[in-house]
């Protein structure tokens, strides 16, 4: 009986469209305006000569590094936002076509099986998986889909945590360069001959060097660390939604029917 949820799937995918279009909540529309914004400010900084004055005045280069990180993570951003806007897009071709009549069973294992991972998603892949549990569970064990969502949190998640973890790495970067900023200006004190102004005017000088990258890379790294995580909460909100969205699916219309098939 499980023969007949897993065709439909298939069928709803084979014209897909090959144009990249934008929808609203689109996390590459809200990536692509995020990033112009942030160009249109750095150029801005750069014109004005803000934004070199920062560079030339961090010989330790902690400021440029925070500066390669956060355009190495915006970049992973951006694949990460057209992963998921790729299986939104599947996940609505699935569910448009499971959803044009009343479901069956026959519907669910046809449509799922008629769908491969790239053109069914994610939620194809789970609607397969819990085929495939329903067919080895004891008719008098209730089917629980806990274990394999928790799978599909895993799979939408995909490599995320990186944007945590460039945003911490960031801002540990920024504290870093605070504290060779401090060592750097007060370096020149402990061999200070209070005498020798020509030495008082030359500690004055390292001194200020030394606040300047405190004050500079300790910037770079709140900035770069806000920006970072401003970028991957968009990607984070997507993943939301279609996790929301997957779940609130297949507990009122997938479980049910193959709890009534296996009776």
């Amino acid at each position: 009986m499980f023969d007949t949820v897993l065709a439909h799937i298939n069928r709803s995918v084979a014209a897909r469209p090959h144009t990249r279009t934008f929808e609203p909540g689109d996390p590459v529309l809200a990536w692509l305006i995020f990033a112009g914004l942030n160009v249109l400010t750095f150029l801005l900084l750069w014109f004005y000569g803000l934004l070199r004055m920062a560079l030339d005045a961090d010989p330790t280069h902690i400021t440029l590094f925070i500066s390669l990180i956060y355009i190495a993570a915006s970049l992973h951003c951006l694949w990460r936002c057209m992963a998921i806007a790729r299986e939104g897009a599947a996940q609505k071709r699935l569910l448009a076509s499971l959803s044009g009549s009343e479901l069956t069973l026959g519907h669910v294992i046809d449509g799922a099986a008629s769908h491969d991972t790239e053109s069914g998603g994610l939620l194809g892949a789970h609607i397969r998986d819990l085929v495939a549990k329903a067919r080895r569970l004891p008719k008098e064990q209730e089917l629980d889909q806990s274990l394999l969502l928790r799978v599909l949190a895993q799979r939408l998640n995909g490599s995320t945590p990186f944007g945590a973890f460039a945003s911490d790495l960031v801002m540990k970067l920024g504290l870093f360069g605070t504290i060779v900023g401090f060592i750097m200006m007060l370096a020149p004190i402990a061999g200070l001959n209070a005498d020798d102004q020509g030495a008082i005017k030359s500690s004055m000088a390292l001194m200020s060097a030394g606040m300047a990258v405190a004050m500079y890379t300790t910037l770079a790294g709140l900035v770069g660390s806000i920006l970072i995580k401003i970028e991957y909460q968009l990607v984070e909100s997507a993943t939301t939604r279609l996790f929301t969205a997957s779940v609130a699916f297949t507990e009122v219309h997938v479980i049910p029917v193959l709890e009534q098939g296996r009776v």
